[in-house]
Protein backbone atom coordinates (compact mmCIF):
# COMPACT_ATOMS: atom_id res chain seq x y z
CA UNK A 1 0.00 0.00 0.00
CA UNK A 2 0.99 3.58 -0.11
CA UNK A 3 2.21 6.02 1.84
CA UNK A 4 -1.38 8.25 1.19
CA UNK A 5 -2.98 4.67 2.70
CA UNK A 6 -1.18 4.71 6.01
CA UNK A 7 -1.56 8.56 6.56
CA UNK A 8 -5.34 8.01 5.72
CA UNK A 9 -5.95 5.23 8.49
CA UNK A 10 -3.59 6.91 10.75
CA UNK A 11 -6.23 9.79 10.77
CA UNK A 12 -9.07 8.27 10.32
CA UNK A 13 -8.21 6.22 13.47
CA UNK A 14 -7.24 8.97 15.20
CA UNK A 15 -10.04 11.17 14.68
CA UNK A 16 -12.13 8.12 15.23
CA UNK A 17 -11.36 8.30 18.66
CA UNK A 18 -10.78 11.84 18.96
CA UNK A 19 -14.91 12.03 17.68
CA UNK A 20 -15.60 9.58 20.87
CA UNK A 21 -14.61 11.59 23.37
CA UNK A 22 -15.62 14.88 22.29
CA UNK A 23 -19.20 13.69 21.64
CA UNK A 24 -19.14 12.64 25.29
CA UNK A 25 -18.04 16.73 26.34
CA UNK A 26 -20.47 18.14 23.72
CA UNK A 27 -22.90 16.25 25.22
CA UNK A 28 -22.19 16.61 28.57
CA UNK A 29 -22.43 20.62 27.87
CA UNK A 30 -25.99 20.68 26.19
CA UNK A 31 -26.70 18.89 29.87
CA UNK A 32 -25.66 21.45 31.56
CA UNK A 33 -21.96 20.60 32.61
CA UNK A 34 -18.88 22.48 31.05
CA UNK A 35 -16.17 21.05 33.04
CA UNK A 36 -14.82 19.86 28.98
CA UNK A 37 -14.68 23.16 27.47
CA UNK A 38 -13.21 24.80 30.95
CA UNK A 39 -9.88 21.98 30.02
CA UNK A 40 -10.17 22.68 26.31
CA UNK A 41 -11.02 19.16 25.11
CA UNK A 42 -14.09 20.69 23.59
CA UNK A 43 -11.66 21.15 20.32
CA UNK A 44 -10.81 19.06 17.25
CA UNK A 45 -7.39 19.41 17.75
CA UNK A 46 -5.84 16.47 18.31
CA UNK A 47 -3.13 17.37 21.22
CA UNK A 48 -5.58 17.76 24.07
CA UNK A 49 -6.76 14.56 23.39
CA UNK A 50 -3.84 12.50 23.01
CA UNK A 51 -3.22 9.86 25.24
CA UNK A 52 0.53 9.00 25.26
CA UNK A 53 -0.41 5.24 24.69
CA UNK A 54 -4.06 4.75 24.24
CA UNK A 55 -3.74 6.76 20.55
CA UNK A 56 -0.30 5.43 19.56
CA UNK A 57 -0.97 2.10 20.06
CA UNK A 58 -3.72 0.89 17.26
CA UNK A 59 -1.67 2.77 14.79
CA UNK A 60 1.19 0.44 15.66
CA UNK A 61 -1.11 -2.47 15.79
CA UNK A 62 -2.12 -1.21 11.93
CA UNK A 63 1.88 -0.71 10.90
CA UNK A 64 2.07 -4.38 12.30
CA UNK A 65 -1.14 -5.89 10.49
CA UNK A 66 -2.83 -6.97 13.94
CA UNK A 67 -6.09 -8.72 13.25
CA UNK A 68 -7.02 -6.97 16.54
CA UNK A 69 -7.28 -3.09 17.07
CA UNK A 70 -8.17 -0.70 19.82
CA UNK A 71 -7.33 2.46 21.47
CA UNK A 72 -8.21 5.14 23.50
CA UNK A 73 -7.73 9.08 23.46
CA UNK A 74 -7.85 11.13 27.23
CA UNK A 75 -11.38 10.41 28.61
CA UNK A 76 -12.76 13.79 28.40
CA UNK A 77 -13.73 15.14 32.22
CA UNK A 78 -17.19 15.53 33.35
CA UNK A 79 -19.60 16.27 36.55
CA UNK A 80 -22.13 14.55 36.09
CA UNK A 81 -23.48 16.70 39.24
CA UNK A 82 -23.69 19.85 37.18
CA UNK A 83 -26.45 17.54 35.13
CA UNK A 84 -29.98 19.39 35.00
CA UNK A 85 -31.04 15.42 35.39
CA UNK A 86 -28.09 13.37 36.54
CA UNK A 87 -29.79 9.93 34.87
CA UNK A 88 -30.97 11.27 31.73
CA UNK A 89 -27.62 13.05 31.97
CA UNK A 90 -25.21 10.49 32.39
CA UNK A 91 -27.21 7.96 30.03
CA UNK A 92 -26.78 10.54 26.98
CA UNK A 93 -23.60 11.52 27.75
CA UNK A 94 -22.31 7.66 27.83
CA UNK A 95 -24.24 7.10 24.30
CA UNK A 96 -22.86 9.97 22.66
CA UNK A 97 -19.62 8.32 21.74
CA UNK A 98 -20.96 5.42 20.38
CA UNK A 99 -23.67 7.25 18.48
CA UNK A 100 -21.05 9.57 17.44
CA UNK A 101 -18.93 6.13 16.12
CA UNK A 102 -21.77 4.47 13.88
CA UNK A 103 -22.34 7.77 12.79
CA UNK A 104 -19.10 7.90 11.53
CA UNK A 105 -19.52 4.39 9.92
CA UNK A 106 -22.52 5.17 8.41
CA UNK A 107 -20.96 8.67 6.63
CA UNK A 108 -18.03 6.66 5.70
CA UNK A 109 -20.00 3.92 4.31
CA UNK A 110 -22.18 6.29 2.55
CA UNK A 111 -19.30 7.74 0.70
CA UNK A 112 -17.58 4.62 -0.22
CA UNK A 113 -20.79 3.85 -1.64
CA UNK A 114 -21.08 6.76 -3.80
CA UNK A 115 -17.94 6.48 -5.28
CA UNK A 116 -17.08 4.98 -8.56
CA UNK A 117 -15.07 1.73 -9.15
CA UNK A 118 -11.21 2.03 -8.25
CA UNK A 119 -9.66 1.88 -11.79
CA UNK A 120 -6.33 3.32 -10.43
CA UNK A 121 -4.18 2.77 -7.02
CA UNK A 122 -4.90 6.18 -5.54
CA UNK A 123 -8.50 5.33 -5.52
CA UNK A 124 -8.18 2.17 -4.05
CA UNK A 125 -6.37 3.57 -1.65
CA UNK A 126 -8.88 5.99 -0.72
CA UNK A 127 -11.32 3.40 -0.75
CA UNK A 128 -9.38 0.65 0.91
CA UNK A 129 -8.78 3.45 3.79
CA UNK A 130 -12.39 4.48 4.22
CA UNK A 131 -13.66 0.58 4.37
CA UNK A 132 -11.17 0.41 6.97
CA UNK A 133 -12.75 3.50 8.93
CA UNK A 134 -16.08 1.49 8.37
CA UNK A 135 -14.97 -1.23 10.44
CA UNK A 136 -12.69 0.75 13.52
CA UNK A 137 -16.20 2.71 13.99
CA UNK A 138 -18.33 -0.18 14.29
CA UNK A 139 -15.72 -2.04 16.41
CA UNK A 140 -15.54 1.25 18.72
CA UNK A 141 -18.73 1.50 19.43
CA UNK A 142 -19.81 -2.33 19.79
CA UNK A 143 -16.80 -2.97 21.97
CA UNK A 144 -17.61 0.56 23.92
CA UNK A 145 -20.91 -1.27 24.46
CA UNK A 146 -19.67 -4.01 26.70
CA UNK A 147 -20.64 -3.47 30.58
CA UNK A 148 -17.60 -3.65 32.01
CA UNK A 149 -15.91 -0.28 33.57
CA UNK A 150 -14.71 1.59 32.30
CA UNK A 151 -16.67 1.41 29.33
CA UNK A 152 -19.64 3.47 28.41
CA UNK A 153 -22.06 0.35 28.29
CA UNK A 154 -21.24 0.02 31.96
CA UNK A 155 -22.43 3.48 32.94
CA UNK A 156 -25.70 2.98 30.25
CA UNK A 157 -26.36 -0.10 32.33
CA UNK A 158 -26.06 1.47 35.79
CA UNK A 159 -28.44 4.42 34.81
CA UNK A 160 -30.89 1.33 34.55
CA UNK A 161 -30.22 -0.50 37.34
CA UNK A 162 -31.36 -0.14 40.80
CA UNK A 163 -29.07 1.73 43.08
CA UNK A 164 -27.94 -1.46 44.97
CA UNK A 165 -27.18 -3.10 42.11
CA UNK A 166 -25.31 -0.57 40.09
CA UNK A 167 -23.20 -0.42 42.83
CA UNK A 168 -21.62 -3.11 41.70
CA UNK A 169 -20.18 -1.64 38.18
CA UNK A 170 -18.63 0.91 40.61
CA UNK A 171 -16.84 -1.20 42.35
CA UNK A 172 -15.73 -3.13 39.48
CA UNK A 173 -13.80 0.05 37.98
CA UNK A 174 -10.23 -0.55 39.38
CA UNK A 175 -10.32 -4.26 37.75
CA UNK A 176 -12.10 -3.46 34.83
CA UNK A 177 -9.15 -3.53 32.53
CA UNK A 178 -8.38 -6.51 33.57
CA UNK A 179 -11.57 -8.25 33.29
CA UNK A 180 -12.56 -7.27 29.95
CA UNK A 181 -9.01 -8.67 28.80
CA UNK A 182 -10.02 -11.82 30.46
CA UNK A 183 -13.31 -12.69 28.91
CA UNK A 184 -12.19 -11.32 25.62
CA UNK A 185 -9.72 -14.11 25.58
CA UNK A 186 -12.45 -16.67 25.20
CA UNK A 187 -13.52 -17.84 22.04
CA UNK A 188 -17.06 -17.45 22.17
CA UNK A 189 -17.05 -14.16 23.02
CA UNK A 190 -14.60 -13.28 20.26
CA UNK A 191 -17.39 -14.78 18.07
CA UNK A 192 -20.17 -13.04 19.99
CA UNK A 193 -18.80 -9.53 19.01
CA UNK A 194 -17.20 -10.44 15.30
CA UNK A 195 -20.78 -11.55 14.86
CA UNK A 196 -22.24 -8.35 15.93
CA UNK A 197 -20.05 -6.37 14.41
CA UNK A 198 -20.50 -8.01 11.33
CA UNK A 199 -24.07 -7.93 11.11
CA UNK A 200 -23.87 -4.20 11.40
CA UNK A 201 -21.08 -3.86 9.35
CA UNK A 202 -23.43 -5.74 6.76
CA UNK A 203 -25.96 -2.65 7.33
CA UNK A 204 -23.84 0.02 6.59
CA UNK A 205 -22.78 -1.36 3.67
CA UNK A 206 -26.04 -2.23 1.75
CA UNK A 207 -25.84 -0.81 -1.13
CA UNK A 208 -28.25 2.20 -1.73
CA UNK A 209 -31.44 1.44 -3.91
Amino acid sequence: MSLLFYILIAAILLYSIILHELAHGKVAQMMGDNTAEMYGRLTLNPIPHLDPFGTILPILLVLIGSPIVFGWAKPVPINPYNFNDYRKGMIWVSAAGILTNLFVAWVLATVVKLMPAATDNLTYAIQTALIFGVRINIVLAIFNLIPIPPLDGSRLLAMFLPYQYSQYIARMEPFGFFILIFILMFPPTQALLWGIISFVYGLMMMKLL
